[in-house]
C-alpha cells in the first residue's frame, strides 16, 4: 500500500464524511426546528412515535442526530421513556435510506451534483435556497469522496494480505467487532455502511461477510447517544441504553437466524443479483425493519429492563425532576387540585431553599463542584416552575370554589418568586466560580458581613416557606421585621464596603462580587416575603 494510495483513501474518506455531515446539517437547518416540534408533539402513541422517528431520520439523514434529540427531550422531561423507545426504533429504520441512496451509483454524475449545489450555495442569497444548496453540495461531495475512495482502493484488489484480512470478516465475531469499532470511531452508521458498500463494489468483500459487519455497525452507532447522555438524568441515560439494547438484541437475533437460515443471504442476492451495493443496503433495511417489528410489542418490557439496569441515582440534596403530586387524574377530582398544587409548590420551595444553602456553601468554600450541582438543581426548579404553571392554567377551567380560585391565582406569583430565588442561587454559584477562576478572596470583614447577611436571608426564606405551608397569617408581621433587618444590613454593608475601598483594604475586583452578593441576598429576601404574603389573599 503506497503513501499516495493512503492519502487518496483518507482524502476520499474525509470528503465522504464531510459530505454526509454537510447534507445532514443542511437538512436539519431546513427542517430541524419543525422536526423537533414534531418529535415533541406527535409521540403520544407508540406507533406514531415509530413513524415520527423514521420520518425525522429520513429527513435529517442521521439516526444519531435524532437519538441525541430524543435524549435531550427525555432529559428536559418533554418525552417519556416509552415514547423515546418508539422514536429510537423508528430512527433505526429511517437511517437505512442513506445506504439505499448510495446504492444508486451516482458517482459518475457526482461532479455535476456538486456543481449545482455550489451554484445554489454561493450565488443564491435567499437563505432557504442556499440551505437546499448545502444539501445538494453535501450530496455531491459525498459521492465524489466515495469515488475517490473507490479509485484509491483499486490496487487492494490484488493485495493478498488485505484480502485475507477481509476474508476474516466471514467470522461473525470478527465482523461484528470490526463494524462496531469502526462505526464507534466515526460515529455514523450511514457513513460506515457507505464505506462498506464501496469495498463491496470493488469486489473486496461479499455479502456473506458484509452482513456481520453491518450488525456491528448498528451497535457502533449507539456511541453518539451514549456520549450525549453523559451528565444528564437517569432517564436520558436509559434512552441511550434502550438504543444500545435494541441493536444488541437485534444482532443476537440475526446471528442466530443467519446460523440457522443462511438462505436469507441467497434470497437477498437474488433481489438484485448484479448490485452488491443494493444487497448491502437491503440487508441494512431488513435488519432494522424486522428487529423493530419483533421488539416493538416488548417496548414496555425493554423500559422496565433498562430501568433495572440503570437505577435512579439519588444524590443527597437533589430533588427529582418530575411532578410528584400533580397528574392528569386530578382533572377528575377537582376537590384535591388545590391541596396537591400546594404540596408540589412546597417541594419546589424546599428545593429553592436547599439550592440557596448549597450555593452559599459553594461561595464561602470556593467549591466549584458544589457550584455545578447548583446549576443542575436550578434546571429542576425551572422544570417544576414550567409544569406547575401549566397545571394551574388547566385548573382554571375546573369547577372550583371562589376561594380556591382566588388562592390558585396567587400561586402564579409564588411560582415566579420561587423560580427567581432559584435563579439568584445560580448567580451566587457563578460568583464563587468567578472568585475561584481569578484566584481572588474577599477581605475578612467582607466575608464576615456576607455570612451574617446570608444566615439572615436564609432565615427569612425558611420562615416564609413555613408561613406558606401552614397558611398562618399571624407570623407576617414577624417576617416583615426580619426582611427589614436584611435591608438594613444591605445599606450598612455597602457603606462599609465604600469605606474599605477608600482605605484600600479590599480588592476592587472582588469588591464587585461583594456588592453583587449583598444586592442578590436582599432581593432573595424580598421574594421570600412575597411568598409569605401570598397567604394574605385568603
Amino acid at each position: 500500500m503506497s503513501v499516495l494510495m493512503v492519502f487518496s483513501l483518507l482524502g476520499g474518506l474525509g470528503m465522504f464524511l464531510y459530505g454526509m455531515k454537510m447534507m445532514s446539517d443542511g437538512l436539519e437547518a431546513v427542517a430541524g426546528d419543525r422536526m423537533r416540534r414534531v418529535l415533541e408533539v406527535l409521540t403520544n402513541k407508540r406507533i406514531a412515535a415509530v413513524g415520527v422517528g423514521a420520518a425525522v431520520t429520513c429527513i435529517i439523514q442521521s439516526s444519531s442526530a435524532t437519538t441525541v434529540m430524543v435524549v435531550g427531550f427525555v432529559n428536559a422531561g418533554l418525552m417519556t421513556l416509552l415514547q423515546a423507545t418508539g422514536v429510537i426504533m423508528g430512527a433505526n429504520i429511517g437511517t437505512t435510506i442513506t445506504a439505499q441512496l448510495i446504492a444508486f451509483k451516482l458517482s459518475d454524475i457526482a461532479p455535476l451534483i456538486l456543481f449545482i449545489g455550489m451554484i445554489m450555495t454561493v450565488f443564491i442569497k435567499k437563505r432557504k435556497y442556499s440551505r437546499i444548496g448545502d444539501i445538494i453540495l453535501g450530496f455531491g461531495i459525498l459521492f465524489v469522496g466515495l469515488s475517490l475512495m473507490s479509485t484509491a482502493m483499486v490496487p487492494l484488489q490484488n493485495d493478498v494480505a488485505f484480502r485475507n484480512f477481509l476474508i476474516s470478516f466471514k467470522s461473525p465475531i470478527v465482523g461484528v467487532f470490526v463494524g462496531t469499532a469502526f462505526t464507534a470511531i466515526i460515529q455514523s452508521s450511514s457513513a460506515s455502511v457507505g464505506i462498506l458498500q464501496a469495498f463491496a463494489m470493488l469486489g473486496l468483500i461479499d455479502l456473506n461477510s458484509a452482513v456481520y459487519v453491518i450488525l456491528g455497525q448498528n451497535i457502533g452507532t449507539c456511541v453518539t447517544a451514549i456520549l450525549a447522555s453523559i451528565g444528564t438524568c437517569s432517564n436520558s441515560k436509559r434512552a441511550a441504553g434502550i438504543h444500545l439494547m435494541f441493536n444488541i438484541i437485534g444482532t443476537i437475533i440475526y446471528l442466530a437466524v443467519l446460523a440457522v437460515f443462511p438462505q436469507i443471504i441467497t434470497w437477498l442476492q437474488s433481489l438484485s443479483p448484479d448490485n452488491i451495493s443494493r444487497q448491502i443496503a437491503n440487508f441494512h433495511t431488513l435488519f432494522n425493519v424486522s428487529v423493530t417489528l419483533i421488539l416493538f410489542p416488548f417496548a414496555n418490557q425493554m423500559v422496565r429492563l433498562v430501568t433495572l439496569i440503570i437505577p435512579e441515582k439519588k444524590e443527597e440534596g437533589m430533588v427529582e425532576k418530575k411532578l410528584v403530586y400533580l397528574d392528569e387524574r386530578i382533572a377528575q377530582t377537582p376537590a384535591i387540585a388545590l391541596s396537591q398544587t400546594l404540596k408540589e409548590l412546597k417541594r419546589m420551595g424546599v428545593a429553592a431553599y436547599d439550592n440557596l444553602s448549597l450555593s452559599l456553601e459553594s461561595f464561602f468554600e470556593l467549591n466549584e463542584q458544589k457550584a455545578q450541582k447548583v446549576m443542575v438543581i436550578e434546571d429542576t426548579i425551572d422544570f417544576l416552575s414550567s409544569n406547575i404553571t401549566n397545571y394551574l392554567i388547566d385548573f382554571r377551567g375546573m369547577e372550583l370554589s371562589d376561594s380556591d380560585l382566588k388562592i390558585m391565582g396567587s400561586l402564579h406569583h409564588v411560582i415566579i418568586d420561587m423560580e427567581r430565588i432559584g435563579d439568584f442561587a445560580e448567580n451566587i454559584a457563578e460568583y464563587s466560580i468567578t472568585l475561584a477562576d481569578n484566584r481572588e478572596k474577599l477581605s475578612p470583614e467582607a466575608q464576615q458581613e456576607l455570612m451574617l447577611m446570608a444566615e439572615k436571608t436564609k432565615k427569612v426564606l425558611s420562615e416564609s416557606l413555613d408561613i406558606f405551608e401552614t397558611r398562618d397569617k399571624s407570623k407576617l408581621e414577624e417576617i416583615e421585621k426580619l426582611e427589614q433587618e436584611v435591608d438594613d444590613m444591605q445599606r450598612a454593608y455597602i457603606n462599609n464596603h465604600i469605606h474599605r475601598l477608600q482605605e484600600e483594604l479590599c480588592n476592587p475586583h472582588s469588591g464587585v462580587v461583594f456588592t453583587n452578593m449583598v444586592s442578590t441576598l436582599e432581593r432573595i429576601s424580598d421574594h421570600a416575603v412575597n411568598i409569605a404574603y401570598s397567604v394574605d389573599v385568603e
